[in-house]
């Protein structure tokens, strides 16, 4: 009797997957860059700013906990997984355009 309560309990609570989402990418792009130029140091046209890495390594990793949050936030209004790539792409884009058009 106690293996078929086990077995309901079990089959009522929802299985969660792992989604990989577009965010996730730049998420893990953002960390990556930031362990690069903190290991190695940042480098603009050939010059090296030697005082400048460390902070520039900080603002990369605090792109990218915004970035992972903003991946939270969607998940959760986007249940689907098509939706959420459609929405994320749109946004990276969107965001890609702004950084352009003020560049």
């Amino acid at each position: 009797m106690a293996d078929r309560n086990d077995l309901a309990e079990s089959v009522d609570q929802p299985t969660r997957k792992f989604r990989i989402s577009p965010l996730n990418f730049a998420s893990a792009g953002f960390f990556i860059l930031a362990g690069y130029i903190f290991l190695n140091g940042a480098k603009i046209t050939g010059s090296p700013y030697e005082h400048w890495s460390g902070t520039i390594s900080l603002i990369f990793v605090l792109f990218g906990v915004v970035v992972s949050l903003l991946d939270i936030i969607f998940r959760n209004f986007f249940a689907e997984t098509k939706k959420l790539w459609l929405i994320e792409l749109s946004f990276i884009t969107l965001v890609a355009i702004i950084f352009l058009l003020v560049k």
